[in-house]
């Protein structure tokens, strides 16, 4: 997948054709280009969780492929989130996921995502599972049922509904932003 920079505009390759979007500055649309590239290169690497180590010889999950993506592209000083409860969103109610991504990412929530932002989606009780928006219709994201980093619709089956007992309806996602909170620090 290539992403072409012209300014401030991404020129993003989807499904139904290219995609325009323009961003608040040319670092952004820089940095959202580096963050997509960053993640696609994850793609073929097996999924375990707390693994970080790419490759088809490595290992990941969707946490530590997000947190990685941000370290080797700058966005924050790196860290280590390990170790984590890996079902906690089976168990529990606090937004754990969320959280990390507020306060060790500096992501901020928003209602309308594009390329290179985080997708989160609810399983179980809590929003637990992140990937990083590609285009309109795609995401790259470890997930454990393909046991692998993988490309996939957003509006695969298992992302777009979730049955309760025998009720299906849309699965809730949160969407959240990685730059608008360092576009502000660098126009400031």
């Amino acid at each position: 997948m290539q992403i072409t920079r012209r300014g401030k505009t991404l020129l993003v390759p989807a499904p139904a054709g290219p995609e325009s979007h323009t961003f608040a500055s040319i670092a952004e649309a820089k940095g959202r280009a580096a963050f997509i590239a960053e993640a696609l290169s994850w793609v073929g690497t097996p999924f375990v969780n707390h693994a970080d180590i790419k490759g088809p010889n490595g290992a990941v999950d969707c946490a530590m492929m997000l947190t990685r993506c941000a370290i080797d592209t700058g966005l924050v000083p790196a860290f280590d989130p390990r170790p984590y409860p890996t079902h906690w969103h089976v168990h529990r109610d606090e937004e754990r996921f969320v959280q990390f991504l507020t306060d060790r990412l500096g992501a901020t929530e928003i209602a309308t995502p594009r390329p290179g932002d985080i997708a989160v989606f609810k399983f179980h009780r809590t929003f637990s599972h992140g990937a990083v928006i590609l285009n309109a219709a795609e995401m790259v994201h470890a997930w454990d049922g393909y046991r692998q980093v993988i490309v996939t619709r957003r509006d695969e089956a298992q992302f777009a509904a979730e049955q309760i007992f025998a009720t299906t309806r849309p699965r809730p996602v949160r969407y959240f932003d990685l730059w608008s909170v360092k576009t502000k620090k660098v126009n400031a």
